[in-house]
């Protein structure tokens, strides 16, 4: 399945049903007033979000959505139904923009919640309205309104408590593994990660925690190189970030130029990402004192910038408890 986060359709709302002319005709009254009923109003267009969805996939192949028609009016003052309203159902984080005039017409965040986007068209008033004093006999209704149509975009921001950052190959997916029940792709090559995985870390206490793997970042992310902004977005509204480092390094790298090269990055996108509450996790500890890099180095060098660190190995699984211990910390730090 293709990972969707954006989509652009066009979007609907019913036609009113046209009023009813039609008289009172009744065994005794031969000559009775009008009683026609008014249109139904066309369907209204609603977004509404639901956390049973995590993409646009919905929106894939379908790009036109329409509302149902109002039901014409009817006779002895009978009012025409009302058409069905058309609800798109979409993932939390998703934001609906109108085309046309670039406004935010939707942020969708919590579960459940509705958005009018399009109303209905009013249904006609049917010819018992009409009537007066001199036209006791109106043999006219109104037509019903007809509906408005839009074309938005859906763009999904992922809804997750914590990011997890990081350059290609620096064993984001296996750290998700470790700390929470998601299964991602894991293999030893660069980009292994090409959609966003999520996964649900249990707390201690009970609570829990969604976990996003953001595919890894290159240098020139913010110009749109690489995955760039596609999946840049989807870190805004984390609260916290887990960045991954990987004890193994080329030997030209400077000791934080992995560091600096994804922080860059996210500055460049977005500055309030830089400033983002983060966690550095040096990973692959497994292999220290085989092809790493000094440790200790490593976190004074961090440690200097005034950035904390926590050596691990995702894939034994060492530190990754005191890791734990220290995302609960750092998430009721942040309240």
């Amino acid at each position: 399945m293709n990972f969707l986060d954006e989509a652009i359709i066009t979007v609907k709302s019913g036609d009113g049903g046209k009023g009813c002319v039609s008289f009172r005709r009744e065994k005794y009254i031969p000559k009775g007033g009008p009683d026609g009923g008014d249109g139904g109003n066309g369907g209204n267009v609603i977004i509404r979000g639901t956390k049973a969805l995590f993409l646009l996939t919905d929106y894939n192949s379908r790009k036109h959505f329409k509302a149902g028609d109002g039901h014409p009016g009817k006779g002895k003052n009978q009012s025409g139904k009302f058409g069905a309203d058309l609800i798109l159902k979409v993932p939390l984080g998703t934001i609906v923009q109108e085309i046309d005039t670039n406004e935010i017409l939707a942020d969708v965040i919590n579960d459940d919640q509705e958005v009018l986007i399009i109303p209905g068209g009013r249904g006609g008033k049917g010819n018992q309205h009409f009537a007066t004093s001199t036209n006791r006999v109106p043999r006219f209704a109104q037509p019903g309104l007809p509906g408005q149509e839009k074309k938005i975009r859906l763009s999904l921001k992922l809804l997750a408590d914590i990011g997890l950052i990081g350059l290609p190959n620096a064993g984001k997916s296996t750290l998700l593994s470790r700390l929470s029940t998601a299964h991602p792709k894991v293999g030893p090559y660069p980009f292994t990660t090409v959609v966003p995985n999520l996964g649900v870390m249990i707390l201690e206490d009970g609570r829990s925690l969604v976990i996003a793997d953001i595919p890894g970042l290159i240098e020139g992310a913010s110009q749109g190189r690489g995955l760039g902004h596609r999946f840049l977005k989807h870190i805004e509204r984390t609260n916290l970030l887990l960045h991954l480092l990987s004890i193994t390094y080329k030997p030209d790298h400077d000791i934080l130029e992995d560091f600096l090269t994804v922080k860059s990055e996210m500055d460049a996108y977005n500055p309030e990402l830089a400033v983002k509450p983060q966690i550095v996790i040096i990973n692959k500890m497994d292999l220290y004192g085989k092809e790493g890099r000094n440790l200790g180095e490593l976190q004074d060098a961090l440690k200097g910038i005034g950035i904390d660190s926590y050596p691990v190995s995702a894939l034994n699984g060492d530190g990754i408890e005191e890791l734990k211990r220290n995302i609960l910390n750092r998430i009721d730090d942040n309240g």
